[in-house]
């Protein structure tokens, strides 16, 4: 068969908008796809929700890829241990408590297993705004990052999404949108966020979890954006904590879509 280059531009032109405009309208919008967020989205699309997450690099799995300053393994605890399994991603123990995986491995199946659950991702797209009405936070606004990077004025689009998961790892994108564009209204002690606290992985994994609920109506923050919102230590390259979250997350959520 001869191969047509206007065809093979066509299929990626056409596929790809159907995809962003069936996207338009969904159940949970997720900032960020790093293993909290795409740990989030799949436990999600596997109760049968639209769930679509927009990341802003080229690839999704945050920082996991390096593993530990470059060394590509990372460290779960027990706890996290089904999540894992959950995943298919294989692991063996160093010593009792820890349990080591291959980060690329890792990253691979969390990826593979989400959008085989139903999660539509969307790689170089940044959150630049969140689209607010009376009842809280009802979408984002997206640009392209290129777009930010080159520090070019072209106006964006918004979709719509009944909740929102700020999965933005350290930066908490989408917690700073809020409150840079209309206050100090966050649920925190003060209505900002709170900050991100020296590491200490084993307070930082415990508290991550408990950090993992709603941050103004309709907003949730799920894996490091939950800590650097509700002041918990960073953790390092120990990553139960994040698998965990976006669970947590997914059941919050998920019982609120339910119940809606």
């Amino acid at each position: 068969m001869k191969l047509d280059d206007i065809v093979v531009s066509k299929a990626i032109i056409e596929r790809w908008s159907k995809d962003l405009v069936d996207s338009l309208e969904s159940d949970v919008a997720i900032a960020g796809g790093g293993p909290a967020g795409l740990t989030a989205g799949y436990y999600l699309a596997k109760k049968g929700f639209k769930v679509v997450l927009f990341e802003r690099k080229l690839s999704v799995g945050g920082g996991m890829w390096g593993g530990g300053m470059m060394y590509n393994k990372c460290v779960f605890q027990e706890l996290s241990i089904p999540v894992l399994e959950e995943f298919k991603i294989r692991y063996e123990e160093y010593q009792p408590g820890y349990f080591l995986t291959d980060s690329l491995e890792t990253v691979s199946c969390l990826c593979l297993e989400a959008i085989r659950a139903g999660v539509r991702i969307f790689n170089l797209i940044s959150v630049e705004d969140v689209m607010i009405r009376e009842e809280g936070v009802t979408g984002l606004v997206l640009n392209w990052s290129a777009v930010d990077i080159a520090k070019l004025h072209v106006d964006p689009l918004t979709i719509r999404s009944k909740y929102v998961v700020d999965a933005s790892g350290h930066a908490a994108e989408v917690a700073h949108i809020i409150v840079r564009k209309i206050g100090k209204k966050l649920l925190t002690e003060t209505g900002e966020l709170v900050g991100e606290n020296p590491m200490w992985a084993e307070i930082g994994e415990r508290l991550i979890v408990e950090n993992t609920k709603e941050i103004y109506p309709g907003v949730y923050v799920a894996g490091m954006a939950s800590n650097a919102v509700f002041g918990g230590p960073r953790m390092g390259p120990i990553f139960g904590g994040m698998l965990l979250s976006g669970k947590r997350v997914a059941e919050i959520v998920g019982e609120k879509i339910g119940n809606s």
